[in-house]
This record gives C-alpha cells, sequence and structure tokens, in this order.
C-alpha cells in the first residue's frame, strides 16, 4: 500500500519528513478504549508497547522552511531508551533528501513540548550540545514554556529536559505567544489545550484547500473516534471539544489531516 508523505495546500508544499519511531504502551496511547478492541487493530511487542511513528511536518512556501515539532532527538538517556526503545535520530538525514540543511529551517513550531515532540531542539554536534536548527525562530505557546521550564508532579515526567530549554533561551531564538498566532496569511496556530496546558495545532488555508496538523489531539487514525483520547492528556475534555471542531472543519471543507504517530496511514483526506 502506497503512503502519501507530501501534498500541496494551495501555494505551500506540505510533506511529512520521519524523525524515527518510539514504542509506547498502547493502553496509555488509547486510553478509555479496551484493549480488547484496540489489539483488533494494532500490532503490540512483549511489554505491550505499540509501535509509532514520529512524523513532522515541514512546510515549504516561496520564502520560508518551517518546521512542525523536533522529535526525540539524539539525546537519548538509558532511561527513555529503556521505557520507549526509540529508533535512532532520523530528521536531519530525512531533510537532507529533501535538499535541506539544518541552517535551512527558518521556523520551528512546537505544538508542544513532551520530550518527543521537543527533545530534538538540540543535539550532539562533535561532543558538544547545540541547537539543531540554529537559524531557526521557535514559536512556543507561552503556557507551554512555563509548565515546561517549573513543571508540577502532574508533568514533570513528561518535561525532564531544562538544559534543553535553558539552552534555547540563552540563544534567544525563540517567540512566546498566548492563544492564536497567524504566522503567514495561510499558516494559523491554534491553542486547544487537552493534551498539555500550551498544546497547540496547526491550520493551513490556501486557495479553498484546509488542512490541518493536529498532533497529540489526533495522533493516529484510531484517535478519529471522538471518544477515543490518550490517558497522556492532561484535560481529557478539552481533547475531546479541540477534535471534535477540527474534525468538523475538515469534513465541512474536504479537508486533509496529517497523523503525527500513525505507522501506517500519515494523510487523511475527507
Amino acid at each position: 500500500m502506497e503512503v502519501r508523505e507530501q501534498i500541496n495546500i494551495g501555494n505551500i508544499t506540505c510533506s511529512l519528513i520521519s524523525a524515527g519511531t518510539l514504542w509506547a504502551d498502547g493502553g496509555a496511547a488509547m486510553g478509555v478504549l479496551p484493549q480488547t478492541i484496540w489489539r483488533k487493530f494494532l500490532e503490540t511487542d512483549n511489554k505491550n508497547r505499540i509501535k509509532l511513528a514520529l512524523n513532522l511536518l515541514l512546510m515549504q512556501t516561496s520564502k520560508e522552511n518551517i518546521l512542525v515539532d523536533t522529535g526525540v532527538g539524539n539525546k537519548i538517556t538509558p532511561k527513555i531508551r529503556k521505557i520507549y526503545n526509540p529508533s535512532n535520530f532520523e530528521l536531519l538525514e530525512n531533510l537532507s533528501k529533501k535538499g535541506l540543511k539544518k541552517e535551512d529551517i527558518h521556523v520551528v513550531i512546537l505544538t508542544h513540548l513532551h520530550f518527543d515532540h521537543a527533545g530534538g531542539i538540540t543535539s550532539i554536534f562533535k561532543g558538544e550540545k547545540k541547537l539543531t536548527f540554529p537559524n531557526a525562530l521557535h514559536i512556543i505557546q507561552k503556557k507551554e514554556w512555563e509548565t515546561a521550564k517549573n513543571p508540577d508532579e502532574l508533568n514533570k515526567a513528561s518535561y525532564n529536559f531544562k538544559d534543553d530549554i535553558s539552552l534555547l533561551e540563552a540563544s534567544n531564538n525563540y517567540k512566546l505567544i498566548s492563544g492564536d498566532y497567524q504566522l503567514t496569511p495561510e499558516i494559523k496556530l491554534e491553542l486547544v489545550e487537552g493534551h498539555s496546558e500550551g498544546m497547540q495545532v496547526v491550520r493551513i488555508e490556501s486557495e479553498n484547500k484546509l488542512a490541518y496538523y493536529a498532533g497529540d489531539i489526533i495522533p493516529l487514525e484510531a484517535h478519529k473516534h471522538l471518544s477515543v483520547t490518550s490517558a497522556y492528556d492532561i484535560n481529557r475534555k478539552d481533547t475531546f471539544e479541540a477534535k471534535k471542531k477540527i474534525l468538523q472543519k475538515l469534513d465541512l471543507n474536504s479537508g486533509i489531516l496529517f497523523l503525527n504517530h500513525d505507522i501506517k496511514k500519515k494523510i487523511i483526506t475527507f
């Protein structure tokens, strides 16, 4: 079966770029959905984990290369490796297949700052930790930034890379936003919360075409079902409401949905 990885939304070329894979607990990913149901369509390993893709969105305009999220990165601790068994960090290699170097990324949008989405903010180059995309402006919701810098007991397991945040802060290559933000006439960031306090999704609209990169609001095709939300969500009701609005808009406009964690299906058309 052919898996589409690129589509044009008006004058914006949208490509899903793999940063690798990881393995996450199937029950946590599927939340309230009973295992007897999700085991019918999701394969597990001997630890009851399912394989998740790290599908990052690259949006290319005539002027800019804009990347959404950064994957796990190449600074894998023994604890993370034991729990999630992530693959090698493939992002830079796969960007090079598009003819892009790390210096060619102009903007990095962070949907949120959990380790599998923001771990690649920095990388180890020749033994030294540096920003992975040194010329990029990193756009983050202020709520998410504050949570990542000072996580409480509920959040500290998901935000465990203060050194990376500090390096980004010292570089001044970041912009904090509060609420919805119009990045370009075609690209809008929408604060939805739900999965995390500062969770944002990316809306692309150009030439009567509509698409969403909803991140962990709709990470797998199975999460198209409104009641299926992950156990990682900080507020299940907010995730439900955000998902409902996104899917309604896509259905009404025959839109396109990019899936960030689905191995088998990366792009859904309505």
